[in-house]
């Protein structure tokens, strides 16, 4: 079964064709971060504008590459849901327009659910049950994924994403956009003891994160070393706020994983491909005897491939759209 999948959640406008789930025919991506770095961040008016513009070549460019047309096509799936509202509803209107006009079948793909099926078409091998750390720019979620369309939320952020974080704290440092990446690149030549920093908690639901204090308190540092005329040293601040970060994470992953008896752990989203999480929680798994999967690193971030992985699952699974369908700037992975 050949999907082709349209990804517009955010700020990269993509299209893939995937069969069967698990193979890869063809995967486009056009990225706007080179304009949004003028502003230090996604601007959504914009990143819809860019979307609509790129749109219909991206999906074409998409077909041309798998070698197929509209005709080769077996259905349509779309990201609608969670994002940027505009964003998406350019997304989901290409995506139902395209099956209208061919009378395809239309599958709404959850954005969360595409960035764990990205794994499938990393590691063919991989089923359910695992144990997921879904961890991006907005989300931060520990997941069972019990098969492949159900899911049990185990753990997640009452406040920043561990991404969110990291962006604003390389933000604070002066880095360029995007942070998160550039705070990994600084990280390296870094002393991660050199700073201490708090332990977050959540009283009454350990396997919550909460980033927002960790973030203040690197912005706070760097405050008070402006007022007292000090310097301090980038690369040593960077490599210990990411530590402390990561940390929390696996910890976090850990607890999960001995209280729900999973012994195969994955990664997805875009903060998979952190060199620092990568290593660290393959640290971990050897150290548990655990089975660690991460995705590959080009599909770590936002793409439509992932979406056409999971498609296949949702169709599956019988999941259909009508023309009725809406974006969602919110909305649960269990859903």
């Amino acid at each position: 079964m050949r999907i082709l999948a349209i990804e517009s959640s955010c700020d990269e406008t993509a299209a893939a064709v995937v069969e069967n789930g698990r193979a890869v025919l063809s995967n486009v991506i056009a990225s706007q971060v080179e304009e949004h770095k003028l502003y230090g961040g996604v601007v959504p008016e914009i990143a819809s504008r860019r979307h609509a513009e790129a749109i219909s070549g991206v999906v074409q460019k998409a077909l041309d590459d798998a070698g197929t047309t509209l005709d080769g096509i077996d259905a349509v799936a779309v990201t609608y849901a969670p994002g940027l509202i505009g964003a998406l509803l350019v997304g989901v209107n290409y995506a139902k327009s395209l099956a209208y006009a061919k009378g395809l079948p239309l599958i709404p793909v959850h954005h969360l659910r595409g960035h764990i099926a990205a794994n499938y078409l990393s590691h063919p091998e991989l089923e359910p049950p695992f144990l997921c750390l879904v961890v991006s720019g907005g989300h931060t979620h520990l997941v069972r994924v019990n098969d492949y369309t159900d899911f049990t939320v185990l753990g997640r952020t009452r406040d920043d994403a561990a991404g969110e974080a990291l962006d604003k704290a390389a933000r604070a440092m002066g880095l360029p956009y995007p942070g998160g990446l550039h705070l990994d690149r600084l990280a390296q030549t870094g002393d991660n003891a050199a700073f201490r920093f708090p332990v977050p908690r959540v009283d009454g639901a350990p396997l919550d994160f909460s980033f927002s204090g960790l973030k203040t308190n690197v912005i706070n540092q760097l405050h008070n070393a402006v007022q007292k005329g000090e310097t301090l040293k980038k690369e040593d601040l960077g490599a210990s706020f990411l530590a402390a970060v990561v940390k929390n994470l696996c910890d976090h992953t850990k607890q999960a994983a001995l209280e729900c008896g999973c012994k195969t752990i994955v990664l997805a989203g875009g903060v998979s491909a952190n060199s620092v999480l990568r290593s660290e929680m393959q640290r971990l798994c050897d150290k548990q005897r655990w089975r660690l999967f991460l995705p590959d690193l080009p599909l770590c971030g936002d793409n439509a491939a992932m979406i056409g992985a999971q498609a296949y699952y949702e169709y599956n699974a019988g999941k259909r759209a009508d023309l009725s369908l809406n974006a969602f700037a919110t909305m649960p992975i269990e859903a």
